[in-house]
């Protein structure tokens, strides 16, 4: 049997901690996924040209989602509370989940239902809300219409256009 550093499965399992466990509000549907492997990418961009929607819906493996005005997928992290104000998204959990965010106090959208507001990120910025929840990038989609977030680690959701969250399972595998 294959024995493994102790400090890497340390590291590895405060990084995951980081990222999932139990849920702090209840999500809409079905069928959540398992979790998947850290990425290692980067995250995309958040900001849009001026005057066009920062956030919009398009077609996806997954279905229907709302994705920001650059066509990447956006998440609802179930550890957030609704209304709360606050992003429960900290410290390593910010790389791999970067907020969406905006310069705008009422950022434009176009075929997104439910009310969009902004919260305050540590670092000063405007964090995108829909229906009073963050929202956030998922590192590893490195390409308009990707859905690789979708039920990581059963805490990660993507966004209906009625700003709901999706909970079936994208056949992913995560």
């Amino acid at each position: 049997m294959k024995k493994h550093s102790g400090i890497g499965v340390l590291v590895l399992a405060l990084f995951l901690a980081a990222c999932g466990g139990s849920p702090g509000t209840s999500p809409t549907g079905t069928s959540p996924t398992s979790a998947g492997a850290a990425p290692s990418s980067s995250a995309p961009a958040s900001s849009a040209p001026a005057g066009s929607a920062e956030l919009k819906t398009a077609g996806s493996s997954a279905g229907d989602i709302v994705v920001a005005a650059n066509g990447m997928s956006v998440y609802f992290f179930t550890k957030d509370v609704k209304d709360s104000g606050k992003s429960a998204c900290e410290g390593a959990c910010t790389a791999l989940w970067p907020a969406v965010t905006t310069t705008s106090d009422s950022p434009a959208v176009e075929g997104v239902g439910g009310t969009i507001g902004t919260i305050p990120t540590a670092d000063g910025k405007k964090q995108v809300t829909i229906n009073g929840m963050p929202v956030y990038f998922f590192a590893q989609d490195t390409a308009a219409g990707d859905v690789k977030g979708q039920g990581y680690g059963n805490v990660w959701y993507l966004v209906s256009p009625s700003g709901d969250m999706i909970k079936q399972d994208s056949g992913m595998g995560y």
